[in-house]
């Protein structure tokens, strides 16, 4: 039966106690990890949030004492008082493994059932299993020490912005529905029946509503909701560190970014960020990677054939070229052992599944140069593309063409990606870097629109201005991505606040002024009365706490996350609600 706490009171956590602490009594609380029973002589680990410290019982030890030891099972929560002494047998493998307590106090706070499954660090238990028990789940060290380290970062946080003279300000989690990109989650009003509120995709409005306010720094922790489909970096709700400054251009809102990086790499993993970061303009990214995250620890960059090609005998490539397209390739090096031919087969699958029309490729193998399209090339022709790949005996060369050179290099940035995770390509350094100057238009195939790649409040670059309503596909961003080892961490821009240039914008965007208006109207009132110039970023909280630990998946850096279904398992929602709370708010279900 448990007992109570009475007048027991602890003194020390349990990872805590060493050396220093020899023949101190101390008072350790927490759960029972591994009890060993050796007759006369108990061992119980206790553990807590800070690690595990040994409990010793012997034949000395008062007899009821030694029977709560002894009756002590896996998880019950235990409180204990004792003497520390060095233990005779030492634990090289955990910091208290030096000492014991030696118990003269016992009590025990709380029974466990037999858990689940074993509350162990890097569990092999089903995930799913763990997500029910996530309570159970969140006891194991490593995932304590995510949860304990993502606190550190949210504290570090505060502190650097809080020196740098922003002011944190509490944003509202019901506001207006907006257009921000993703779908909203709604919130019914039982007070204005047949209207809804919206939970945040973020705080963007308010946040520059805060800058007309007068707050020229402002920043938040913020919780944020986007009705989306889940993966492993993406949750339907998500924290961002927000910030928003004024009188700045860009380059004072990516040195604050980038001071702040500094800052957490340092405190967090005691590594020193040198700074400038690299910065790639959208462009540049695209043409060199295939991608506007791309991963920049490793090459394998994508190079341009068409000169070659679009006079070679091949006509899938010469076709490529003659009509407007080009013909470009990616060089796996040392890799013709495990891109054989049948691997190659499956990632000619692959580029197929995202739009390619096929996938050609050159091996260079031992036994001397296989090909795809030998056939329909000169040896002049072939040696001309080993050379300008600078390809060696190892190297697999894998080329893609098509007239539309924007599908070709976004494939095989996807191809590049899975190319280095099928070889297991060495990933050198910290693959920190700006993106700039990003479209400011994105045309949308389904719709046949031309949607905002940002948000519609982005400024388009100065010498964009003239022709905003000739040549959409032409007009750049004041926008600016922070890309963390091939993660989108942050996402920024310089704002508008001309009321004219964004009444334009919105037009641009396919909104009349009276559309515009209706959506947006409480901003644009604002901007009437002296907005000052202003831009900032919001960083995913979630997003850096999973690169910083080294994660594989958000939920390791959340305690109570969703899962691929959006759903909570361990306490089953969303659920149905009465039938009566739904007749309040004035909803009928189909």
């Amino acid at each position: 039966m448990a007992e109570f706490l009475g007048n027991m009171k602890r003194t020390h956590y349990c990872g805590t106690i060493n050396e220093n602490d020899i023949g101190k009594t101390v008072c350790v609380m927490g759960w029972v990890q591994k009890q060993r029973d050796l007759g006369s002589l108990i061992f119980i680990d206790l553990r807590d949030r800070t690690g595990i410290v040994q409990l010793a019982f012997d034949d000395t030890t008062e007899k009821s004492i030694h029977e709560k030891a002894f009756s002590a099972r896996s998880e019950f929560v235990l409180g204990a008082c004792g003497t520390v002494r060095e233990r005779s047998s030492k634990n090289p493998n955990i910091p208290t493994g030096a000492v014991e307590i030696f118990v003269t106090e016992l009590k025990i706070l709380g029974e466990s059932q037999t858990p689940p499954f074993e509350i162990v660090e890097n569990s092999n238990c089903n995930e799913e299993l763990r997500l029910k028990y996530r309570y159970l789940d969140l006891r194991r060290p490593d995932l304590a020490k995510n949860i304990m380290l993502r606190h550190k970062v949210a504290k570090v946080t505060r502190d650097y912005f809080d020196e740098n003279g922003f002011i944190e300000i509490e944003t509202p989690m019901l506001i207006r529905s907006t257009p921000e990109g993703a779908r909203d989650y709604l919130v019914p009003s039982r007070v204005h029946p047949g209207s809804f509120y919206a939970l945040p995709q973020s705080p963007q409005l308010y946040k520059q509503l805060s800058m007309v306010a007068g707050f020229d720094r402002y920043m938040q922790i913020a919780r944020c909701f986007r009705d989306e489909d889940l993966r492993a970096d993406r949750q339907p709700e998500f924290t961002q560190i927000d910030l928003e400054m004024s009188f700045v251009e860009m380059e004072d809102v990516l040195a604050i970014g980038e001071g702040y990086m500094k800052r957490i790499f340092k405190e967090i993993l005691g590594i020193d960020l040198q700074l400038p970061l690299p910065r790639l303009t959208y462009k540049e990214a695209m043409e060199r990677f295939g991608s506007d995250k791309p991963d920049i620890r490793y090459g394998m960059e994508i190079f341009d054939l068409s000169d070659i090609a679009g006079s070679c005998g091949f006509s899938v490539f010469s076709g490529a070229v003659s009509d407007g397209g080009s013909v470009r390739a990616i060089k796996a090096e040392n890799s013709v052992s495990v891109l054989t031919r049948k691997e190659i087969d499956k990632l000619t699958d692959f580029v197929k599944g995202i739009g390619a029309k096929g996938l050609a490729w050159i091996r260079l193998t031992a036994e001397g140069v296989s090909s795809s399209f030998a056939k329909f090339m000169t040896e002049d022709e072939m040696n001309a593309i080993i050379k300008k790949a600078d390809a060696k005996e190892g190297d697999v060369i894998l080329i893609i063409a098509d007239k539309n050179t924007n599908k070709i290099l976004s494939q095989l940035g996807a191809l590049r990606t899975e190319v280095a995770q099928k070889t297991g390509v060495e990933k050198k350094g910290i693959g920190l870097l700006w993106i700039t100057e990003f479209p400011f238009f994105e045309y949308n195939e389904e719709t046949g629109n031309w949607d905002a790649m940002h948000h519609p409040f982005t400024a388009p670059l100065d010498e964009c201005l003239p022709y905003l309503e000739k040549d959409k596909a032409s007009v750049r961003a004041k926008a600016y991505d922070l890309v963390l080892n091939g993660i989108e961490l942050s996402s920024g821009s310089i704002r508008i606040t001309n009321p004219e240039l964004q009444n334009r914008m919105f037009n641009l965007l396919g909104m009349s002024n009276e559309q515009a208006y209706e959506k947006f109207g409480f901003l644009l009132d604002a901007f009437k009365y002296g907005a000052p110039p202003h831009g900032g970023m919001g960083i995913g909280l979630d997003r850096l706490c999973m690169q910083l630990f080294n994660c594989e998946s958000l939920r390791d850096v959340i305690a109570f996350p969703k899962v691929q279904n959006a759903s909570e398992l361990m306490t089953a929602c969303p659920a149905p609600v009465d039938t009566s709370a739904l007749d309040e708010l004035g909803i009928k279900l189909k």
